[in-house]
């Protein structure tokens, strides 16, 4: 599981499960680029990994333009001489139920999650295929396996991300590169942290997830990429990890 002389690059790093992917990785050994738009809040996640006495270092991008992702890439690649691990984690969720969903709401969910996902992976694996060798990691979610109310395109994204790691693996086998995918649950993260602060939801979140009966928690995830990302996880491509506490058994 060493990620000793490796370089990772985890996009939507300033906070919840990409902060946390970005410190597990860290922590294991490996070389981090962050990204996003809040260079601030990046900083705070590098100064963390400094800490520990790895290196860090910090790229603003904007995934909803492939312009600024390759140019993220580029830097990234020129700092560290090769990419060996891309995290995927970057994406947004506005709810609306589907009546009501706003053209400008669909239109950005799409652009930083499918977009998004689909530009990065393209700006690692153009590195990854010199090299001959490469991992990805992309972020869906439950919500690409089941149906959530007031959320279709965040849900409609996600078993995207799904399929779309399926081909990216099948296309980039042949370079050495393997692609494979988590799918978290309902995770305390900033993000998640008002839905959950109502009782009511909180609730009915903790009944749903039906074997642990509890909400996840960032490093879960984490544990999961830094897995996949591993030379533990040689043989395995083109899959989707559930991470949902039994969620999707039920």
């Amino acid at each position: 599981m060493s990620m000793q002389n490796r370089n990772a690059f985890v996009t939507g790093g300033s906070r919840g499960i990409g902060r946390a992917c970005a410190l597990a990785l860290a922590a294991d050994g490996a070389r981090v680029a962050i990204g996003a738009r809040q260079l601030e809040r990046l900083e705070q996640v590098a100064a963390e990994i400094r800490a520990s006495g790895r290196e860090a270092f910090v790229v603003e991008m904007d995934l909803g333009s492939a312009d600024s992702i390759r140019s993220a890439f580029a830097k990234a690649a020129k700092e560290f001489g090769r990419i060996d691990i891309l995290v995927n984690n970057a994406g947004i969720a506005p709810e609306n139920p589907a009546e009501l969903v706003r053209e400008e709401d669909f239109d950005a969910t799409l652009a930083v999650n499918l977009k998004g996902t689909f530009f990065a992976s393209q700006a690692a694996a153009r590195v990854m295929i010199q090299q001959k060798s490469g991992t990805i990691i992309n972020m869906s979610s439950q919500a690409g396996f089941a149906a959530l109310p007031t959320e279709s395109v965040y849900c409609m994204t996600k078993a995207a991300i799904a399929h779309l790691t399926k081909c990216l693996a099948v296309e980039w086998g042949r370079h050495g590169i393997r692609v494979n995918a988590v799918a978290p649950t309902f995770i305390r993260t900033p993000g998640t942290e008002e839905y959950l602060s109502d009782p009511r939801n909180l609730n009915d979140t903790v009944e749903r997830i039906a074997a642990l009966h509890r909400v996840g928690e960032p490093m879960e995830v984490a544990g999961a990429v830094v897995f996949l990302a591993s030379s533990a996880a040689s043989l395995i491509t083109g899959e989707t990890l559930l991470i949902d506490g039994g969620w999707t058994a039920r």
